[in-house]
């Protein structure tokens, strides 16, 4: 259960860089994150500082605030407005400000498989780098959170099951709270630390969270019944504010790129492996995995494909990206079958 925790924590909550403007000869720097040190990925991004580091001749060095001491994604990100911080891996709800397409992935049913996310990553994660440097932002790389899955104290396999729960939504992602009121539901807004204790009083009876964070955050034991399929898909973002980067040299900067997104990729690949781990954990421990039917599925299908239009309408996300996706999924689809 341990080699979980390490993994899902990078994923909700690592920060990097911000500053001024014009190379300068060195630069720190600061990374705050909710990661305890001595955890996989802290150890493998401290293995891409020293790199950097060395790399670089001194010249740029990163700083590390381990364990949550700077605050959740949302007190980052302030620190980060302010120059207090300089960067980071969060969530993409929490980046949303700077390009509000980052978050087309989480669209609820959009994916079936691993796959498809695959797939479309391998075309779009460079779009949704480019979009977060025009928002201001130099972005590394992207690590999967994996599939959220519904879990609950009592099963969920209709869209009418879930309208008699509690539902958890994260407080710092809005597009979440909106497609949740898509589909009838009255979410109740929660930061992480809040949710065990929200389970445990009746305060929520269901959240939608990827298995290795079910696991990791204790949830699994507050809840029996898994929805068998995925709901919507969660990553992270790795990212230096602009003015901050642009202090660097541009051939450290080229360091500083190659060596993040190396590491990035390593613990996107750790995230899939231990999620498939933990579904895994989830079933040892008893919760139950139940599958809608194919004419309850066909509910929840239409009732999500009603929400990209919404979004788009509220200027969440633009039609463009939207339909990008939809043509890269049907034309893989396609091919596929």
């Amino acid at each position: 259960m341990k080699s979980f925790k390490p993994v899902f924590l990078m994923v909700l909550g690592m920060l990097v860089g911000l500053g001024g403007s014009g190379p300068v000869v060195g630069q720190t720097l600061k990374i705050a994150t909710l990661s305890p040190g001595g955890s996989f990925w802290m150890t493998r991004m401290q293995e891409g500082a020293d790199t950097v580091r060395q790399k670089t001749d001194q010249r740029v060095k990163i700083k590390y605030y381990p364990g949550g001491v700077m605050g959740d994604d949302r007190a980052v990100m302030r620190k980060m407005r302010i120059g207090q911080l300089h960067g980071g891996a969060v969530v993409s709800g929490s980046v949303s400000d700077a390009y509000p397409d980052c978050q087309v992935y989480g669209l609820p049913f959009v994916f079936e498989s691993f796959d498809e996310v695959d797939h479309v990553r391998s075309i779009m994660d460079q779009r949704i780098i480019k979009g977060l440097e025009k928002g201001g932002l130099t972005a590394f790389g992207l690590a999967e959170g994996g599939f959220a899955y519904i879990m609950s104290q009592k099963p969920v396999l209709t869209v009418k099951d879930l309208q008699s729960h509690k539902v958890w939504a994260p407080n710092n992602d809005p597009m979440i709270l909106d497609a949740a009121e898509d589909f009838g539901v009255k979410p109740i807004p929660l930061g992480l630390a809040d949710v065990r204790a929200g389970l445990q009083t009746g305060l929520i009876d269901a959240v939608a969270a990827p298995p290795i964070g079910a696991v990791v955050l204790q949830w699994h034991t507050q809840v029996k019944y898994v929805m068998d399929f995925p709901f919507l898909y969660t990553y992270a973002v790795l990212a230096v504010d602009s003015r901050a980067f642009a202090k660097i040299r541009p051939e450290d900067r080229k360091v500083v790129r190659e060596t993040l997104a190396k590491v990035f990729e390593d613990i996107d690949r750790q995230n899939r492996a231990d999620n498939i781990s933990a579904i895994e954990t989830l079933k040892k421990q008893g919760i139950e995995f139940v599958v809608p039917s194919e004419s309850q599925m066909a509910d929840w299908k239409a009732k999500a494909s009603e929400i990209p239009e919404r979004m788009i309408e509220s200027g969440r996300l633009s039609a463009e990206i939207v339909n990008e996706m939809r043509t890269i999924l049907a034309d893989y689809r396609s091919e596929k079958q």
